[in-house]
């Protein structure tokens, strides 16, 4: 499976997602990458900066999730 697929089924199941994170479940090592490729799919993908003490990240979410069905199928993927 694709890193594309293999992020957004986990954000399909309402879960959020940080490049730390994409890297250790998934060995991506530029989650702002895919989630622009998904973008062009036509997910609709939120980002929320986080800042934890001096540092600051991107933690992306799905929003539409009433079209997550049919753009999962665009890409061969079933809920």
């Amino acid at each position: 499976m694709t890193q594309n697929k293999e992020i957004i089924r986990y954000l399909t199941k309402g879960n959020k997602i940080t490049p730390i994170e994409a890297l250790n479940r998934f060995g991506c090592f530029r989650l702002s990458a895919r989630i622009l490729d998904l973008r062009k799919l036509g997910f609709d993908i939120k980002t929320e900066y986080v800042t934890k003490g001096k540092k600051t990240y991107a933690e992306y979410s799905l929003s539409g999730a009433a079209d997550a069905g049919t753009a999962l199928r665009s890409i061969g993927l079933d809920t």
